[in-house]
């Protein structure tokens, strides 16, 4: 994984990824990450308006948003999800984000297991701010079971199996993808505050050997009951180190 990318114009430095997505960002000496939730799952036709309005009531640029976090109805083929984030990176492109196939900004896109929307939905998003805070903000993109490049479903581990030791496999991926994340951005497990896992499998067979001997265990894991945006996979994990949080009307 190449060397983090400045990204001046937002305050951050992101890890390259697809054109859909950097695999990671992390604030500059001067910003932080602030996270917002919001409080009802929001198409994202209006979801894009709710972060213009946001950032502007913040006195932010909106070349300072570096992660989305949306839900959408059902896992897509390969071809859909391409397509799906092509119509995605138009707002981006309109606010400074997407520019010759390089988009700064860090996303997951999971699909719920029980209440799922009938389109495609804004959950979160994040931002610098200005701050003197030397502690370093950071967010990674979900990392799944397989390398995030074209042709998932060729590299996937343990296609189709769902048993426990192929549950643990993927598992283990999916961390060391996070942890080569982290690696390139001079960071840790140490550094991390919270980590999440996406996925409708039982994985406490392996939850005590795999995130205790990160360190993870200490500060909780936050389990969502979804399914990763694309067919056959089935595991997906985040991490992040934000210190403010806030909620907001959706």
């Amino acid at each position: 994984m190449t060397a983090p990318i400045a990204f001046d114009a937002g305050g951050y430095s992101c890890l390259k990824g697809g054109f859909q997505y950097s695999a990671a960002v992390m604030a500059q000496p001067g910003f932080e990450i602030e996270r917002a939730r919001l409080t009802a799952l929001t198409p994202w036709s209006i979801g894009k308006g709710l972060i213009e309005a946001h950032l502007a009531r913040l006195g932010r640029p909106t070349t300072a948003l570096c992660a989305v976090e949306l839900r959408s109805p059902l896992p897509l083929s390969e071809a859909d999800f391409v397509a799906f984030n092509r119509d995605y990176v138009i707002p981006l492109e309109h606010w400074g984000l997407y520019r010759d196939g390089a988009n700064p900004v860090a996303r997951c896109n999971l699909c719920p297991a029980v209440g799922a929307p009938n389109e495609a939905c804004l959950y979160a998003f994040s931002y610098t701010v200005n701050s003197d805070a030397a502690a370093r903000t950071f967010i990674t993109s979900g990392a799944a079971e397989c390398p995030d490049r074209p042709n998932y479903r060729d590299n996937i581990v343990r296609l189709g199996e769902t048993g426990p030791e192929a549950l643990r496999e993927k598992l283990r991926f999916a961390l060391g993808e996070i942890e080569e994340r982290l690696a390139t951005m001079r960071l840790d497990w140490t550094n991390v505050l919270s980590t999440r896992l996406y996925t409708v499998h039982d994985l406490h067979h392996t939850m005590a050997d795999e995130f205790g001997r990160r360190g993870l265990l200490s500060s909780g894991i936050e389990w969502h009951l979804v399914r990763p945006p694309v067919r056959d996979i089935e595991i997906e994990i985040d991490a992040r180190a934000v210190r403010r949080e806030i909620v907001i009307d959706g």
